[in-house]
């Protein structure tokens, strides 16, 4: 069974992030495919518009700790890398449709996200420095440009969970919707019958004056992460992670 499936449907690409009974949480072949995906959509033409949404109860419970703490890869040309250029660099419109837990890359990804649907029971986090690891994705530089700097030192420092009504406040997401999928799917149809060069000429103008800094960022952010995983202090703080999902199975 994969854990990434792929639906073309009309002009829209749908990528389901489908391991629901580990709440999505995501491996680094999870991550490969899904760049692989998305930099196949980038060069298709009969694809208009990607949206990323998941099977279960939750969007992701971020990085699956057993397999990120055995071989945690940050380095570029690695499988999480590579997923996260391929959506910094994806020149089409970019969809999300969140539910459940959205946890740390399930939230710094929609940074990069054009449109963004969620459940109201969602849950959005960062957990890094409770990790003992650094913010990723490149949120070190999106989200204190989205939310302020006070409000992301607020989050990014205690990692502590926010609601989809905080989210809308912020400007992280667009709409709030039972339906959250539905909801995506019309955003993604609707784009996909505009005139397909003006979206893409669009988007491009939209992201030109910060799409540079935030490659310099994003590798920055690696280098960092990989060195903060790599230490003890992330080491304990993930064996003590794993202990207490323990005890509550």
């Amino acid at each position: 069974m994969s854990f990434i499936l792929d639906e073309q449907i009309g002009a829209v690409l749908r990528l389901t992030l489908n391991r629901p009974e580990k709440k999505n949480a995501i491996t680094q072949d999870m991550y490969q495919r899904l760049a692989d995906k998305i930099n196949e959509a980038a060069g298709d033409f009969s694809i208009r518009a990607v949206v990323i949404n998941s099977n279960g109860d939750s969007f992701t419970a971020g990085n699956d700790i057993n397999d990120f703490a055995n071989d945690p890869q940050m380095d570029e040309g690695s499988p999480v890398f590579n997923f996260l250029f391929a959506i910094h660099n994806f020149p089409k419109p970019l969809i999300a449709s969140v539910k459940g837990r959205a946890v740390g890359i399930g939230t710094t990804m929609l940074l990069h996200c054009d449109l963004v649907t969620a459940n109201p029971d969602t849950q959005f986090s960062m957990p890094f420095v409770s990790l003992g690891l650094v913010a990723e994705g490149g949120s070190s530089y999106l989200f204190p440009r989205l939310v302020g700097h006070a409000k992301a030192s607020e989050i990014l420092l205690t990692g502590r969970t926010f609601s989809a009504d905080e989210a809308k406040e912020m400007g992280l997401i667009n709409s709030i919707a039972a339906d959250e999928l539905a909801a995506a799917m019309a955003f993604a149809n609707e784009i996909a019958e505009q005139p397909p060069n003006a979206v893409i000429n669009t988007k491009a103008l939209l992201k030109s004056g910060s799409h540079e800094a935030l490659n310099q960022v994003m590798k920055a952010e690696g280098v960092l992460f990989k060195m903060a995983a790599e230490s003890d202090e992330a080491q304990l703080a993930f064996m003590n992670f794993l202990a207490k999902k323990s005890k509550v199975k």
